[in-house]
C-alpha cells in the first residue's frame, strides 16, 4: 500500500505538498516534486549484440525503489532510447520497435515500475532518439532533420560526434513507430506515462530548431508548424496506441541560447498548440542545444531565484492562461527544471509553474521531497566546485552516486571538499 505522510512542518510551501492533477489523463501525483531525468547508464550493454543491450536489471530496480521511498510525487526516468542501433550512451535503457512485450526486457521495465510506485509515486518514462547527438564509437552515421554536424560541445567535454545525414521519409516513419511502440510498451509494463525528450539537442529538438532543420519538405523550413510536425505526429500516434489514462508530456527548450535558434516566441506558440490541439498533460521547460547545454549567462535576479529558466516560464505561462487567446485556462501542467536548490527558490518557482524538477540533488539526497516537506530541510545539496558548474563532471558524479544507491549504501558526499577532491582524482586517473 502507498505510504501517505501526514502533513507536518517543513520548509517547502504548502503548495508543493498539494496534489498535481494531470487533467487530461485523469491521474494525480501526491505532490509537486518531480525527480528529473538523469542518465543512469545502468542497463545491460553488449558491444557485439545491441539486441542484448538496454535491459533494466536489479541495479535500476534498486535505484527506483529508493527514489520511490523518498517522497517524490512523480519520478522521471533517464533517457529510454527508441532504437537498438541509436543508443545515446552505453547502459541506456532501450525499447526498440522489435522489442516484444514479454520476456526479460519487458519484465525488467515492469519491475522498475513496480519498485518506483510501491510507495505512492507516479513513474514516467522519458523516451528519446539521439539524432546527431552521438559519438562514432556508438553510431557510425547519425541522422537528423538536416545534414548539419555538431560544431562543438561547450559543457566541458571534448567529444567527436558522428557524421550525420538528413532523415529520409523511411527514417521519419521508423522514428514515429519507435516512439509510439516505446510508449505502448511502457503503458503495458505499468508505467503511468511518458515524456518525449524534445530538448537539449536530441532528435525532436533538432527538428524543432531552425539552426538544425533546413529541410524544404513538410517537416522543415522557416515555418514552426512544419518544424513541429514530427513531434505532433509522434504524440498523436502515442495517443492512438496507449490507454486513455496514460500521461503524455514533452520536455522542451524554453530557448536555445544561440543565434537563430529556437526562440521564446517559438516555445510560447508550441506550448499553446501542445495544450490546445494535443491536450498534453504536462510540459517540462529547460533549455540548451547540443552546442550549448550549459546554463545561460544569468542576471542577478535570476541567480537569486535560482531557476535557470524561470524568467522564460514567466513569459510562457501567461500565454497559456490567456482566455481571450486560447478560449480556456491552462490545463497542461508546467514543470520547471534547472538549478533549484533552496526552499526559498523552489517556493518562488511554484508561484509561477505547477511543479519543480530536481535533478542532481536527487542522487545526493534521494529523499529530498520528504525532508523539505516534513523535516524542515531548507536547502538541497550543492556540490563544491568544480562539480557545481561543470555539466560533464556533475553528470559523472551523479552516475557514481546512483551506483552507490544501487548497492544499498549512502551516496558519497559532494558537498564535502575532501570527498569531492578524491572523486575528481579518480576521474582524472581513469582518463589517463
Amino acid at each position: 500500500m502507498p505510504v501517505h505522510h501526514p502533513q507536518g512542518p517543513g520548509s517547502a510551501s504548502d503548495a508543493l505538498g498539494q496534489p498535481l492533477d494531470f487533467v487530461f489523463a485523469g491521474k494525480s501525483a501526491r505532490n509537486r516534486f518531480v525527480k528529473a531525468a538523469m542518465a543512469e547508464t545502468l542497463a545491460s550493454w553488449d558491444e557485439h549484440d545491441r539486441r542484448a543491450s538496454g535491459i533494466p536489471g536489479q541495479d535500476l530496480i534498486n535505484l527506483y525503489r529508493r527514489w520511490g521511498e523518498g517522497g517524490w510525487g512523480t519520478i522521471l526516468t533517464g533517457n529510454i532510447q527508441t532504437q537498438y542501433l541509436m543508443p545515446g550512451s552505453r547502459g541506456d535503457m532501450i525499447i526498440d520497435p522489435e522489442s516484444p512485450m514479454e520476456g526479460e526486457r519487458f519484465d525488467g521495465f515492469k519491475h522498475v515500475a513496480e519498485a518506483a510506485k510501491a510507495n505512492g509515486s507516479l513513474i514516467i518514462g522519458q523516451i528519446s532518439h539521439v539524432g546527431r547527438k552521438v559519438t562514432p564509437d556508438l553510431v557510425k552515421e547519425a541522422i537528423s532533420a538536416s545534414a548539419i554536424p555538431i560544431k562543438s560541445n561547450n559543457d566541458g567535454a571534448k567529444k567527436t560526434f558522428s557524421p550525420v545525414r538528413s532523415a529520409s521519409d523511411e527514417d521519419i516513419a521508423l522514428i514515429t513507430t519507435g516512439f509510439a511502440h516505446a510508449a505502448e510498451y511502457l503503458d503495458k509494463a505499468g508505467f503511468d506515462g511518458v515524456e518525449l525528450h524534445a530538448a537539449h539537442g536530441y532528435l525532436l529538438a533538432q527538428f524543432l530548431s531552425p539552426t538544425t532543420n533546413k529541410r524544404n519538405d513538410a517537416y522543415g523550413g522557416p515555418s514552426l508548424s512544419n518544424r513541429m510536425r514530427l513531434l505532433v505526429e509522434v504524440v498523436r500516434e502515442i495517443q492512438r496506441r496507449t490507454s486513455p489514462g496514460f500521461i503524455i508530456g514533452v520536455k522542451l527548450n524554453s530557448v536555445e541560447f544561440q543565434d537563430g535558434g529556437f526562440t521564446l516566441a517559438d516555445a510560447r506558440e508550441l506550448c499553446i498548440v501542445l495544450q490546445q490541439d494535443l491536450k498534453l498533460d504536462f510540459l517540462e521547460l529547460s533549455g540548451g542545444s547540443a552546442e550549448g547545454l550549459a546554463t545561460p549567462a544569468q542576471k542577478e535576479t535570476t541567480r537569486e531565484r535560482e531557476a535557470f529558466f524561470l524568467e522564460f516560464a514567466e513569459a510562457i505561462v501567461p500565454a497559456m492562461n490567456d482566455v481571450s487567446l486560447i478560449g480556456q485556462r491552462k490545463k497542461t501542467k508546467i514543470v520547471l527544471t534547472g538549478g533549484l536548490r533552496s526552499a526559498n527558490g523552489i517556493n518562488r518557482a511554484i508561484e509561477v509553474v505547477d511543479a519543480v524538477g530536481i535533478g542532481r540533488p536527487a542522487t545526493q539526497k534521494p529523499s529530498a521531497p520528504t525532508e523539505m516537506l516534513y523535516k524542515n530541510v531548507d536547502i538541497l545539496p550543492v556540490a563544491v566546485p568544480p562539480f557545481d558548474n561543470n555539466v560533464s563532471l556533475g553528470v559523472l558524479a551523479s552516475q557514481a552516486q546512483m551506483k552507490d544507491i544501487c548497492r544499498g549504501i549512502e551516496p558519497f558526499d559532494l558537498t564535502n571538499s575532501e570527498t569531492a577532491a578524491r572523486f575528481l582524482t579518480e576521474i582524472q586517473l581513469k582518463s589517463t
